[in-house]
């Protein structure tokens, strides 16, 4: 027969044990939503890269439904603004300015076939720019057309940005940190895009699950170069 000097020791082994596994069971829980979460960003990012790279225009009502049908498990939004939705995607199509795109904005060479007047030559620079859902997430990892100050760039409603501005304003040059360079040479063979050829990048970022005093502000971010 069991002591009853030993009754309720197990009632207390139970409580020190629950200590330590609702502790843990609150975190696995939020990690493994967070991880979810990080999944469906990382597949908005690659979709809507897809599509974007393919042509389709997110300035249009339909479109933007269908991207924010994409995103609906982690909260993205059709509208623009500081403070709609929990997620955010931002659009770029960039152009590498080399000598041929100089030329054939009207610009004039030197007598060694150098272009004048093309400031932005050998760098990426942005040819449009579209951001859908939260504006007030984040910046661009790769940088903005400036949009104030004495380099700002106009960009026009459906977000393109001109040639001439692309070739002559310093203020629609991309940051890249050297991450991509648009010619590759092996074995004195030069390759990679023709020149006036464009990437597009989708980026995406979410909020994920809240839980403190686990996590107190998650976020989940994602990039696709097409």
């Amino acid at each position: 027969m069991r002591s009853k000097n030993r009754r309720g020791v197990s009632f207390m082994e139970f409580a020190f044990c629950m200590l330590v596994m609702v502790p843990l069971l609150l975190g696995t829980t939020e990690v493994g939503l967070n991880m979810i979460n990080t999944l469906q960003t990382v597949q908005l990012a690659r979709d809507a890269g897809h599509m974007y790279a393919r042509g389709v225009d997110f300035t249009q009502v339909g479109n933007l439904q269908i991207l924010a049908s994409l995103g609906q498990g982690i909260g993205m939004s059709t509208s623009t603004g500081a403070n709609t939705g929990n997620a955010q995607v931002i659009l770029s199509e960039l152009r590498y300015i080399d000598k041929a795109t100089c030329t054939s904005d009207g610009l004039p060479s030197d007598s060694n076939g150098n272009p004048i007047g093309c400031t932005n030559l050998g760098q990426w620079v942005f040819a449009q720019r579209i951001v859908v859902g939260n504006t007030s997430m984040r910046t661009s990892t790769f940088g903005s057309p400036l949009t104030s100050g004495p380099n700002s760039v106009t960009i026009a409603s459906d977000g393109t940005i001109t040639l001439d501005q692309q070739c002559k304003n310093s203020g629609d040059v991309a940051t890249f940190n050297n991450m991509i360079s648009p010619y590759s040479t092996t074995n004195n063979t030069v390759s990679g895009l023709p020149s006036g050829q464009v990437l597009y990048l989708a980026e995406a970022e979410a909020l994920g699950f809240k839980m403190n005093p686990y996590e107190s502000n998650p976020m989940t971010y994602s990039y696709g170069i097409f």
